[in-house]
């Protein structure tokens, strides 16, 4: 069974209260939406209190080009990869020596915000000493379920090869995707819910070469499930002025009635029962989508608990969010045989799973 040996996030330098980005967008759709007051009240619904940028809150009330979004995307996604990977590599809460990066067979770079060819992780390659043999493996589109896909994705290559150590970056810009002149009422929910950050995981397999501090989670198994014909749920819009994003408001009825049969399924097949499971890792894509959750899988608001924080802390920053809630189940001190499940949702639609056990 590989395992997650390491963990680290990155916060993006704005550090921006719910209020202020709600007063902004109230200010750019003034008399451009029919009933905005009401229509702005899922800022203060949301339960978020603050979200991380890339730009200050004053950028935004310029006109801005695809060009000049995704030229920043490039520079700002590298830097912050560079800076995450460091702290992986290095984290001391979890590995007992240093990694280099020339240690690493594979990197799985995960986004979904901006367009980069050669990929990003080619891009950080020339920033850190990593081999000229490493591994790439990019991946975009994921949206939110790019976090557990890319664990997923390292744990088939750690199956494949078990003296891998993988990589494992997710990096969103969600903020340089808004669109000031998009009226329309996905724009307005991303606006109030979407934000930015980076993560990375270290993944190994049964025989790489690696001490750990404390006890930490080894992947059972995995499961992707997709969706026929659910390309309009989320996703984005792909226009002359860049990424509009598609939000469809059937999305925590369809986690009601979807994720429930996909996750007692995944169970049944690795003949656990999801009473079993102590730590619901789950990707926070929102209050609703929790609470959503919570009925189908039938939870406690505490096993969510750890979710709503990161959600209240950071908003939705897709593809690394999970990670950011992997990152606090991690911290913490379990006991052998501890199970969870990661799970998150994304365009598609479709859901990836990760069956957990904190084993020695």
């Amino acid at each position: 069974m590989p395992k997650i040996a390491s963990i680290s996030t990155y916060n993006p330098p704005y550090a921006l209260e719910q209020s202020n980005i709600e007063q902004l967008t109230k200010e750019l759709f003034q008399d451009k939406i029919a009933q905005l007051d009401r229509l702005l009240k899922v800022f203060e619904n949301g339960d978020i209190d603050t979200r991380y940028f890339c730009v200050p809150l004053e950028w935004h009330q310029k006109e801005h080009t695809f060009e000049e979004r995704n030229n920043l995307y490039i520079e700002l996604a590298t830097k912050y990869s560079v800076e995450v990977i460091q702290s992986c590599l290095s984290n001391t809460s979890f590995l007992k020596d240093s990694l280099k990066p020339d240690e690493i067979d594979a990197i799985i770079f995960v986004s979904s915000t901006g367009i980069s060819t050669p990929s990003i992780d080619a891009r950080v390659m020339n920033h850190l000493p990593f081999s000229d043999r490493t591994k790439r493996i990019p991946i975009w589109g994921l949206g939110c379920a790019g976090g557990a896909a890319g664990v997923s994705r390292a744990f088939d290559y750690c199956k494949a090869h078990p003296k891998a150590k993988v990589l494992v970056v997710c990096v969103e810009l969600c903020s340089l995707t808004f669109q000031p002149n998009d009226y329309s009422k996905s724009n307005l929910i991303g606006a109030s819910l979407f934000a930015d950050g980076a993560a990375c995981v270290l993944v190994c397999g049964d025989e790489a070469l690696l001490n750990t501090q404390k006890r930490v989670p080894s992947i059972i198994y995995t499961a992707s499930k997709w969706m026929p014909d659910s390309e309009n749920v989320m996703g984005w819009d792909i226009k002359n002025n860049g990424l509009h994003v598609v939000f469809s408001k059937s999305i925590p009825s369809i986690i009601s009635s979807w994720l429930g049969p996909f996750i007692h399924e995944f169970m049944e097949e690795q003949q656990i029962s999801v009473d079993q499971l102590k730590n619901f890792v789950a990707h926070p894509g929102g209050k609703k989508v929790l609470h959503a959750y919570e009925e189908t899988l039938q939870l406690e608001e505490n096993q969510t608990a750890i979710s709503r924080d990161v959600l209240k802390k950071h908003g939705n920053m897709s593809s690394p969010t999970v990670l950011y809630v992997l990152e606090q189940f991690m911290l913490k001190d379990h006991q052998k045989d501890e199970m969870g499940l990661l799970v998150a949702l994304g365009p598609g639609f479709c859901g990836e799973a990760v069956l957990l056990n904190w084993s020695d």
